[in-house]
């Protein structure tokens, strides 16, 4: 006679249906094909999950408390990254993204492994909740979910909250500022921490110019900055960043695009309909790659079953899919978003709520040309077009967040004929230079920038949209894009 579930069993099954979209779309991220993906995504869940088991049984030396830990998806997606540099220490490297690689080869990612006091303060912060407080807050700031589907999740009354989220808000604010003060830092920012303080406080409060100058040079105090400045809308970015590292930004533009799909947000059927999806980028960012993914996690979660029992192990099969691509490392050059938006910076009208980064670096085309692929000296984007045409295409640009030296932004082109594939073209006035780019590859010659479809979402149908994002750098001056072409015919800007 098979032996029954136990009530772990079930809480564990439950847990997975809960988590396992976020922790693929993470390692889809973090990996250079989807076999590749979903393997990483198996055994990072089964680490996760050993990991919290391990956690709760460790007794605590204050009575009746756990001890502190991550909430569960940001718990399984560092579980992830733990796996990813596993596998590029045992000699599977090559399975992965090639800027992840880079990254777990850097003094960066020291940073979420090394002495506590040193680690980023989103991090620290979240740590410090309470374990119900911290799965509110990243619940609603990073994964998006609706304050009522987070209220159904977490057995939150609907109707208090929103104001429970406030005041968690203000308890992580409290912690980090507590944390911040408790690192050792220099003269120089120990004499700006106060004066940090009070600016972030209040919504009202413009940044003296010394200080705006300090937190453009230093990265600690600009995360602090992002960490305690609750209005503006950086929350959600600083707690990406920060507990995730490599990629968080662009996790946190998925989670926003997957959450709008959910909720069917100006999207003309649901995801699951027959036939392709009406929105191929933003069917990309829910981390469905058709028949051959679906399979795969078929596959995976038998394993995953096994491997999650008690005494269970967990086998960790080769890397050998020839069927991988391994994609060109991204320009590394683009730095992280320190802080809420400083000098200005509003959040995209499809995206509130929003991402797929910024990441610190950002996802990638999983085949023959991949995302986040840069070249200064590629060739430029397509010729001037026939102004005389009339536009067959509508653009939207979108300044997402911005900070002292760079700033994300998307791009939502809408076509009035069909796509077999697309290659988006646009101008900078101010020398803005493009770091990282997902749902599509790019080149920049100069001012012009080309983005170029992945192979997922080349098909668009007619009056279809089309959709990216990117992180670029900029000086003095960061006016937005313009001289837009589709596959070099002139679009009109929404």
């Amino acid at each position: 006679m098979p032996d029954l579930p136990t009530p772990q069993d079930a809480a564990e099954a439950a847990l997975f249906s809960e988590c396992w979209d976020a922790v693929l779309s993470y390692a889809d991220l973090c990996t250079a094909g989807s076999t590749a993906a979903t393997q990483l995504a198996t055994e990072a869940f089964s680490l996760g999950m050993r990991e919290a088991r391990a956690a709760e049984a460790v007794p605590s030396r204050s009575a009746g408390r756990r001890p502190a830990r991550l909430p569960r998806i940001p718990l399984l997606l560092t579980a992830v990254r733990d796996t990813a540099a596993a596998w590029e220490t045992q000699g599977h490297g090559h399975r992965l993204d090639p800027e992840l690689r880079l990254w777990l080869n850097s003094d960066k990612a020291a940073r979420y492994t090394g002495p506590p006091l040193s680690r980023p303060l989103a991090l620290r912060g979240l740590r410090d909740l309470q374990a119900a407080d911290a799965e509110l807050l990243w619940l609603a700031e990073v994964e998006a979910l609706p304050l009522s589907a987070v209220a159904r999740r977490l057995g939150l009354d609907p109707a208090t909250v929103s104001d429970e989220l406030a005041e968690v808000r203000r308890l992580f604010r409290d912690r980090c500022h507590r944390n911040h003060l408790d690192t050792p830092m220099d003269a120089q920012c120990r004499s700006y921490a106060r004066l940090l303080d009070a600016v972030t406080r209040s919504p009202a409060a413009d940044t003296p110019k010394d200080l705006s100058r300090h937190l453009a040079r230093c990265v600690e105090c600009a995360e602090a900055a992002a960490c305690l400045r609750l209005h503006g809308g950086g929350l959600p970015a600083a707690l990406a960043g920060g507990v995730i590292g490599w990629g968080g930004l662009a996790y946190l533009e998925r989670r926003r695009r997957a959450a709008e799909v959910r909720l069917g947000a100006g999207r003309p059927a649901p995801a699951d309909s027959d036939g392709a999806p009406p929105n191929p980028g933003a069917h990309k960012a829910r981390v469905v790659r058709n028949g051959l993914l679906v399979a795969a996690v078929l596959v995976s979660l038998l394993a995953l079953a096994v491997s999650m029992m008690p005494g269970g192990t967990d086998q960790s099969a080769t890397p050998s899919d020839a069927s991988d691509r391994e994609p060109v490392a991204a320009d590394p050059g683009v730095s992280l978003p320190p802080v809420a938006p400083l000098p200005s910076g509003s959040p995209k009208p499809s995206d509130t709520g929003q991402k797929d980064k910024p990441d610190e670096s950002a996802g990638k085309n999983r085949d023959t040309t991949p995302q986040g692929t840069s070249s200064s000296t590629a060739p430029g984007g397509d010729p001037d077009p026939d102004k005389s045409e009339p536009p067959t295409c509508r653009v939207q640009y979108d300044l997402v967040t911005e900070w002292p030296d760079g700033f994300q932004a998307t791009v939502t082109v809408t076509t009035e004929r069909p796509l077999d594939t697309w290659r988006v073209a646009w101008s900078f006035r101010d020398g803005q230079k493009v770091g990282q780019m997902w749902d599509a590859s790019f080149a920049q010659n100069d001012s012009r920038v080309t983005a170029t479809a992945a192979d997922y979402n080349k098909s668009v149908p007619a009056d279809g949209s089309l959709a990216f994002g990117f992180l670029a750098s900029w000086q003095g001056e960061n006016s937005p894009a313009y001289g837009f072409t589709l596959n070099g015919h002139r679009c009109a800007t929404a």
